[in-house]
């Protein structure tokens, strides 16, 4: 593979023991900005992900070509002594090497983070797992288990009494993005000592960092929040109102903005009641204000009361679906698409950008000249 001069990775080599999603959306990111990333794969079936469809594009599942541009794939059978042979000298010659196996399979292998170490001390080994190496070793993680035990189908939902997961694997993400920004970390550090690291991310842990607010409340103050539609819990109004046609989102933060909202649909009155005077006050009366919002807002469509709205800063929008959200990013220069049919990286560098170089591999694409490679000295 012949890197771009300009990646901010370039001569990284990232040995990805990886499936599913969590980890393949971190070596991918990594893949982007320049770091060469081999994909080990099981010989037959490869990573789950492809076979994981319909949908499908050029014949592969768009599940896998979601989270699999910029890497080579090579066929390792870590069952087999010669394939954990191979294994083990690529990770030798790794730069970084990422796993989400259960915790203690990779040491079955000869690859746990000590074994690869003792060869190679300067790797930077990054292990995500569901919950942990310690006592939730043994425990499955998908990313809607997680979403249920970790909380976060506790707080979303149409009304209480009815959880219900968010739309995507988002505790997976979480947990590739801490990754990355972990990877990055441990690499500036042995730039710095020479000295690798083991990186660990688990997936429950950043699902409860990623929540914030929610998880700060009942850390700090001792409140467990439920589910409350697409309302907020401190910020009145934030949420979603009925219009003549569609949904409309009001995302009203601020005292000022909530005085541009009134005078911009004829209801100033509301400024001069003492239950809206301020967020703490709309925040108890939320009921009351809602009903009035939603009497008003009735009245036009969504389209109408943007383009009434977004000039007097109030921001709102509508409930766009996957497609014309595809459009407003198109409309606003933010080019979403690579390469026909890929999802733009949305890190912006100016110097070094993100570069897309290949398309998701093929099973084994890379297994001639990868094999050869790793059997030689």
């Amino acid at each position: 593979m012949v890197l771009g001069e300009r990646s901010a990775l370039a001569g990284l080599l990232v040995a990805d023991f990886s499936r599913v999603l969590a980890a393949p959306y971190a070596t991918m990111l990594l893949a982007d900005l320049g770091a060469e990333v081999i994909k080990v794969e099981r010989p037959g079936g490869g990573d789950d992900t492809r076979s994981w469809g319909p949908p499908y594009a050029h014949e592969q599942a768009t599940y896998f070509r979601s989270v699999n541009r910029n890497k080579r794939s090579v066929t390792l059978d870590l069952g087999d002594e010669q394939g954990r042979r191979r294994a083990r000298e690529l990770a030798r010659r790794a730069d970084v090497l990422v796993e989400n196996f259960r915790p203690g399979t990779m040491a079955k292998f000869g690859l746990s983070y000590e074994q690869v170490r003792s060869g190679n001390p300067g790797v930077v080994y990054c292990s995500i797992s569901a919950f942990g190496a310690a006592e939730g070793a043994a425990l499955p993680g998908y990313d809607l288990l997680l979403q249920a035990v970790g909380g976060l189908m506790s707080v979303t939902g149409p009304r209480p009494g009815e959880p219900t997961k968010v739309g995507v694997a988002v505790v997976d993400i979480l947990a590739g993005l801490h990754a990355s920004v972990g990877i990055l970390a441990a690499l500036r550090h042995r730039e710095a000592t020479g000295r690798g690291q083991h990186v660990e991310v688990n997936l429950l842990s950043s699902l409860l960092s990623g929540m914030v607010n929610q998880s700060a409340g009942y850390t700090m103050a001792g409140v467990v929040p439920g589910i409350m539609g697409n309302r907020h819990p401190s910020i009145v109004p934030y949420e979603v109102f009925a219009t003549a046609d569609r949904p409309l989102a009001l995302a009203v933060g601020t005292d000022a903005q909530f005085a541009a909202l009134c005078r911009t649909l004829g209801a100033a009155d509301l400024l001069d009641d003492a239950r809206f005077i301020d967020n703490p006050s709309r925040v108890a009366h939320v009921a009351e204000l809602t009903a009035r919002l939603t009497q008003i807002l009735g009245t036009r469509t969504a389209d109408e009361w943007h383009d009434l709205l977004t000039p007097a800063g109030v921001p709102c929008g509508p409930v766009n679906d996957l497609a014309e959200a595809f459009a407003l990013a198109e409309r606003l220069g933010l080019a979403p698409r690579v390469g026909g049919d890929l999802v733009a990286n949305p890190i912006g560098l100016s110097e070094t950008p993100a570069e897309y170089r290949t398309a998701p591999p093929v099973l084994g694409a890379d297994d001639a000249e990868l094999l050869t490679w790793l059997d030689s000295d």
